[in-house]
């Protein structure tokens, strides 16, 4: 059944047993997956979980419904996730929904899914999925998105704060979110204790997303060129940089070469993709050639990997710029990578 952000946060936050599959779909992979972040953290951390690739359903259908009804031997709960997953695990999911238990939820991310698809059809018509559209937000959305996380972290944002951080997130849903969670944490909010903040406030901890000295680090990951990317590296670490700006300015592209793919989908060519979404003259010539490199699949997976290592560099006692180096390099490893 088709659910909205209202449903969703319910369904994830109290982890509904009525609700055997999540499915996230559309351009905005960053939303989808924070949503999937949210299931983990309401999973709890004592949780395990178990990642199946499109590839190990579509060999084997049944798997899916055997994990899902599979007690775990090392925690005393599991959920089961899947990136990229596309029309190849239509049938693995059918079998998921029809079987007679299923006691392990399943969060599905499918960027390159469409509403008209089997998949999607299937969902939607079964009581037991919840099926969200990810879009990424325009700036009026985007504004009240980081009212409405405001709101669950304790705070009052105002709207020049808001349209502050949605901005400077670039409208990215997990972005906002963490710059709203360091605001909360700043300002000592909580649900159970509201405070107001400003754009004065967050002006305080924003970190500056400017990315114009780290396009030739992130147009080397794009590309796969290990070498010249770890000369950046170098560079970035002996000017004193931060490692977050870079992470987000990375996953921001790889955000929008998600949204490409999309449009290309629907039968668009590249640059015609290329053109609608307005992207900048500098970078249409790697974005033109990220495009024969970089599937739905691995564009999900890269933006995990990166999420990942931003919440680990944020982290108390962290290893510093070593984590986001190592992420870079992993997620330039992936563009060198078969399709």
């Amino acid at each position: 059944m088709k659910g909205n952000i209202s449903q969703f946060r319910t369904a994830i936050d109290r982890v509904s047993p009525d609700i055997r599959l999540y499915l996230l779909y559309g351009a905005d992979v960053a939303g989808a997956e924070e949503w999937a972040s949210r299931l983990a953290r309401s999973m709890g951390p004592q949780a395990e979980r178990v990642d199946l690739d499109p590839s190990m359903l579509k060999a084997d259908p049944g798997l899916l419904a055997a994990e899902a009804a599979s007690t775990s031997l090392f925690a005393s709960s599991r959920y089961i996730r899947i990136t990229g997953i596309g029309e190849e695990s239509a049938e693995a999911v059918a079998m998921l929904l029809g079987a007679a238990n299923a006691g392990n939820p399943v969060v599905a991310l499918g960027p390159a899914l469409k509403n008209t698809g089997k998949l999607v059809k299937l969902a939607l018509a079964a009581p037991n999925a919840l099926v969200m559209a990810c879009y990424v937000p325009n700036a009026d959305e985007a504004e009240r998105l980081a009212i409405a996380i405001g709101q669950e972290h304790g705070l009052r944002l105002s709207r020049d704060a808001a349209a502050q951080i949605a901005a400077a997130a670039a409208n990215d849903r997990a972005i906002m979110t963490r710059e709203i969670e360091k605001l909360a944490l700043f300002l000592d909010a909580a649900p159970e204790r509201p405070v107001a903040a400003d754009a004065q406030g967050w002006q305080a901890i924003g970190a500056d997303l400017g990315e114009s000295e780290l396009w030739r680090a992130t147009d080397a990951l794009l590309d796969g060129r290990l070498d010249q990317l770890g000369t950046e590296l170098n560079r970035l670490a002996d000017a004193g940089s931060s490692a977050i700006p870079l992470l987000r300015g990375i996953v921001r592209r790889l955000t929008t070469l998600a949204q490409l793919r999309a449009e290309m989908d629907k039968g668009a060519t590249p640059a015609t993709a290329i053109e609608r979404h307005h992207i900048h003259i500098r970078e249409r010539a790697v974005t033109a050639r990220a495009l024969r490199i970089w599937s739905g699949p691995k564009i999900s997976a890269a933006i995990q990997r990166l999420g990942e290592a931003e919440r680990a560099t944020m982290s108390a006692g962290n290893a510093g710029n070593v984590l986001s180096d190592a992420a870079c390099l992993a997620v330039a490893r992936m563009a060198r990578a078969p399709r």
